[in-house]
C-alpha cells in the first residue's frame, strides 16, 4: 500500500516517524520548509532525508504543480496529519482509497478550529483522538479510528497535546494493517449531532476578572506553551500568562480585577467569584496592591 504523507507539525513528525518505523511504504511526503502559523511546526525532511523518501516543500497543496508531483507517485492512499489548510476535491479523490485525515475531537461533535484549544478552555472532561476519511466537508467523514482519552483538571495544552499523540501513534500502529489488508471498517457520522468550533482570534485569549476563576485557569492552560498564551492588557501593552492557580476568596464586597497581593512574581487577583493566582507571566513590573486589571 503507497502511502503519500502530508502534515507540517510535531504529531505529523511523530506520525511520519511511526510508519517508517512499521515498515509502511511512504512514496512521498508534502511538507512545509517554515511556518508562522503552527506554533507546533516541525520539520519533516531530515526524517525525509534519512529515510530515503522524496519529499516536497509546499504552499499550495491543491497547485496544479503540486497535484502533478503526486500524481508521478501513484500513491494507493494518501494520510494528511497536521495541515492547516483545506484540501480540494482533485486531490481528495486523487488516490484510490482516499485521504485520511486526523482529528483530536470526539467527532461528529466538536468539528472545526482549535479542537485541543477549545476542549481545554471549555473546561471538557473527556475527547477522542480521530482518524477518519477526508470529504469537502470540515471533519464530517466516515470514521476509521476513535479513542477516547479523559480530560484531568490538572491536564494542559503541552500534557493534552502529549496524551493525544501517544494515542494516536497506538491508532495508527492498529489501523494501518488493516488498510494493508483491506479489512477495516468505515463508520459513518451521525450529523444530526455535530457541532462545528469557529476559529479563535486574539479576543479569546484575553483574561476579564469578570470571567470566574475556573474559566480563567481553564483559558490559561488552553492558551498555554507551546501555544501563544493567554493575556492581560497592563497599560495599553498585551502581557502574556501561562500559568495561574485558582484560589479561595470569600471577602464581600471586593470588586473583581483587583490586585491582592503580589510577591516572589506571582499576583492574586480577585475575580467574579473567588480569586486567581497568576504564577508565570511577562509582567516586566508586578502591578501595586489595590491597582486593578
Amino acid at each position: 500500500m503507497k502511502i503519500l504523507f502530508i502534515g507540517t507539525v510535531e504529531l505529523s513528525y511523530k506520525a511520519l516517524n511511526r510508519l517508517i518505523e512499521l515498515k509502511a511504504e511512504v512514496v512521498g511526503v508534502c511538507a512545509k520548509a517554515k511556518s508562522t502559523f503552527n506554533s507546533d511546526f516541525a520539520d519533516l525532511t531530515p526524517l525525509c532525508k534519512e529515510n530515503k523518501i522524496p519529499y516536497k516543500c509546499i504552499d499550495d497543496i491543491n497547485s496544479r504543480e503540486n497535484i502533478e508531483w503526486v500524481k508521478t507517485l501513484s500513491p494507493d492512499i494518501i494520510f494528511c496529519f497536521g495541515w492547516s489548510s483545506l484540501i480540494k476535491k482533485e486531490l481528495l479523490t486523487l488516490a484510490p482509497m482516499g485521504v485520511v485525515g486526523y482529528h483530536p475531537a470526539a467527532l461528529p461533535q466538536n468539528r472545526g478550529r482549535h479542537p485541543l484549544v477549545w476542549a481545554l478552555a471549555l473546561g471538557l472532561k473527556k475527547s477522542a483522538s480521530t482518524f477518519f476519511f477526508m470529504q469537502e466537508g470540515a471533519d464530517d467523514g466516515d470514521i476509521l479510528s476513535q479513542e477516547e482519552f479523559e480530560i484531568s483538571y490538572e491536564d494542559d495544552a503541552k500534557s493534552l497535546y502529549s496524551k493525544i499523540s501517544n494515542i494516536a501513534l497506538n491508532q495508527i500502529k492498529d489501523f494501518l494493517p488493516k488498510l494493508q489488508k483491506n479489512s477495516f471498517k468505515r463508520v459513518r457520522q451521525n450529523h444530526d449531532k455535530a457541532n462545528v468550533w469557529r476559529k479563535r482570534g486574539k479576543a479569546d485569549g484575553k483574561i476579564d476578572f469578570r470571567m470566574t476563576s475556573n474559566a480563567i485557569y481553564n483559558l490559561v492552560r488552553a492558551l498555554t506553551k507551546p501555544y501563544i498564551g493567554a493575556h492581560i492588557e497592563y497599560n495599553g501593552q498585551d502581557v502574556s500568562v501561562w500559568k495561574v492557580e485558582e484560589i479561595e476568596f470569600d471577602k464581600d464586597n471586593i470588586e473583581f480585577g483587583k490586585v491582592l497581593e503580589n510577591s516572589n512574581k506571582a499576583i492574586i487577583v480577585k475575580t467574579y467569584d473567588k480569586a486567581i493566582k497568576i504564577i508565570e507571566h511577562d509582567f516586566k513590573e508586578l502591578p501595586k496592591v489595590g491597582e486593578y486589571l
